[in-house]
């Protein structure tokens, strides 16, 4: 979500009537890279880019042919080999042991459906998508290169009928694809990518130790909303990186507040009773995330009195609560502690464990052994 809106922005602050732009997007990965498909780079004709579509490794190449399509003003699909470091036509060794396809496209600022009005569009509504993008076909298809089509859950165009399947599945399960089609009985080369609006953090307490926690969570890209029942502890000052700053009492602050499946609730305030009220009326929501700062034994005491009070919850909804929250990497300082926040959050909404790679047996992320053909 930060690189598109970063790319959005340098595309925002461009004179078109005078420069050139080109998009480019890593379609297809075979074995192991920097960065997965999806990943994206905007490139001026004057040299500048911004984004990435690997380590560093390949953007110069890329920046090369970028200009070519903006000369030609036609689109390209790059294959970079880094299997042998020796064979390697960059002449750098990369040592990725991998290959990926990059599709570089012009872009024209006055049409309507181009991919960085599509990006914009995503940016504003904050909604959950699906965006196929056809990279590579014949002009006997019918299909033009760089054509895209969207899926969104409020959708009012209907995919075609054979993509439409696997632009579903997409959207269920977030896992990225390139598929091969066969279309007026010709290849046609799609990548479905599901893109989403990013994790939002809501911090109850305005405390010194949130001023690292809302940092880190907004330089990350996330979205931060801090609210307290102190105007007091609330001065933007102490947090000019927050999305939004709400001033509310426990009793309340759900009332105000847009809870969605990507939400992660974080309470900070060193206040027994301002914890305990919020997050009895945080479980019954929808929020999939709640943290609680504090010893274990903090917790006990607020499940205790709940059972007192016959407000005992379910246990599948006590699941959704984690304390003592946060990582085990030993954090002991306002800012590490921030770190092991965010690590299990980040952990939690990719549903990973949090581990040591080098202890994951296989591959780090899901592989795509070879271009997907349609059954």
């Amino acid at each position: 979500m930060k690189e598109i809106k970063r790319i959005l922005e340098v595309y925002n602050h461009l004179d078109l009537s005078q420069r050139k732009v080109a998009l480019a997007t890593v379609v297809y990965v075979q074995g192991s890279a920097y960065r997965r498909p999806g990943a994206r780079m905007l490139v001026t004709d004057d040299g500048r880019w911004e984004g990435a579509i690997s380590g560093g490794c390949l953007e110069g190449d890329a920046l090369r042919k970028a200009r070519q399509v903006m000369l030609d003003g036609q689109p390209m699909v790059v294959r970079y080999d880094t299997m042998d470091d020796d064979a390697n036509s960059l002449g750098i060794g990369l040592g990725c042991n991998g290959i990926i396809d990059v599709f570089i496209e012009p872009i024209d600022p006055g049409e309507f459906r181009n991919p960085i009005r599509l990006l914009e569009e995503f940016v504003r509504l904050r909604d959950q998508r699906v965006i196929a993008t056809v990279f590579r076909a014949n002009a006997e298809t019918g299909l033009c290169t760089g054509m895209r089509v969207v899926l969104t859950e409020t959708a009012t165009e209907e995919p075609p009928g054979w993509l439409r399947s696997d632009m579903v599945l997409c959207m269920a399960t977030g896992k990225a694809r390139t598929v091969r089609y066969e279309v007026t009985g010709q290849p046609v080369d799609v990548f479905i990518e599901r893109i989403d609006p990013g994790i939002e953090l809501i911090i109850f307490g305005a405390g010194y130790d949130t001023i690292p926690l809302t940092r880190l969570a907004t330089e990350i890209g996330w979205s931060v909303t801090v609210t307290e029942d102190c105007i007091a502890h609330l001065a933007p000052k102490r947090f000019p990186q927050a999305t939004c700053l709400l001033y509310a009492d426990a009793t309340t602050i759900t009332e105000k507040l847009t809870l969605t499946d990507r939400t992660a609730a974080v309470l900070m305030s060193h206040n027994y009773n301002y914890d305990l009220a919020v997050l009895t009326r945080l479980i019954p929501t929808r929020v999939p995330y709640i943290g609680v700062l504090g010893p274990r034994k903090r917790y006990q005491k607020m499940q205790a009195e709940w059972e007192r009070s016959a407000k005992g919850f379910a246990q599948s909804a006590l699941n959704r609560v984690h304390s003592p929250i946060g990582l085990d990497v030993g954090a002991e300082t306002p800012d590490e502690i921030a770190l092991a926040i965010l690590g299990e959050i980040k952990a939690f909404f990719s549903d990973r464990s949090g581990g040591f790679l080098r202890k994951k047996p296989g591959s780090i992320h899901a592989r795509q052994a070879a271009l997907h053909e349609q059954d």
